[in-house]
């Protein structure tokens, strides 16, 4: 009779282990969906922005003849710029930090190249937002006045646009490691089997 109740024990045990294994699956798989959803709606984000957003709000005022049209794109831009900095910023943080805690069943070099990516979106999108931005705001303000009435040749009206070189240059940075991260999961989501069913 010990016996099986030791075998009656041991079912119950391992019974319990495989809904614990499986309960454990649906949440590595449900933070898989998670990331892989942040990432891509901080790619589309940035992609949104570069393409249509900034091109688009000088287009537009500058055709309406709009007062100070390149002030007031300029005024749309960096705010809808430092919500996309930030954000991208915050995000590529949580994907890097989740990268550490689900790295079973990833390999290697997938796993260095998909941390080597979020950094470069942290990186890019931070120097982006509190270096580049936060120059580019302080000249506007040393301009002390609209830059559509600033001369193009006037010393601050050229870094300005030295930077703001450096600003598409950084925001496309982190679009193409955003791109390369997005596949990575994608392919990370593909490699380990989903335990949902």
């Amino acid at each position: 009779m010990s016996v099986e109740v030791e075998e009656s024990r041991t079912g119950i045990t391992t019974a319990r282990r495989a809904e614990a294994v499986k309960r454990s699956g649906r949440i590595v798989a449900l933070v898989r969906d998670i990331r892989l959803l942040l990432i891509a709606l901080w790619l589309g984000g940035a992609v949104f922005f570069s393409a249509t957003v900034a091109p688009s709000a000088f287009g537009v005022l500058r055709a309406r003849n709009v007062a100070y049209a390149n002030e007031a794109a300029g005024s749309i831009v960096t705010r809808t710029l430092a919500v996309l900095n930030t954000g991208g910023f915050i995000i590529a943080l949580l994907l890097l930090a989740s990268a550490f805690l689900f790295r079973q069943g990833v390999k290697r070099r997938a796993f260095l190249a998909e941390t080597i990516s979020l950094a470069v979106i942290a990186l890019a999108t931070g120097i982006g937002q509190w270096i580049i931005a936060a120059r580019m705001l302080a000249l506007r303000a040393g301009m002390g006045r609209p830059i559509d009435d600033v001369a193009s040749d006037d010393p601050l009206r050229v870094s300005f646009n030295g930077l703001h070189g450096y600003s598409v240059m950084a925001l496309s940075v982190a679009i193409i490691a955003a791109a390369v991260t997005l596949l990575l999961i994608a392919r990370r989501k593909k490699q380990v089997p989903d335990v949902r069913r």
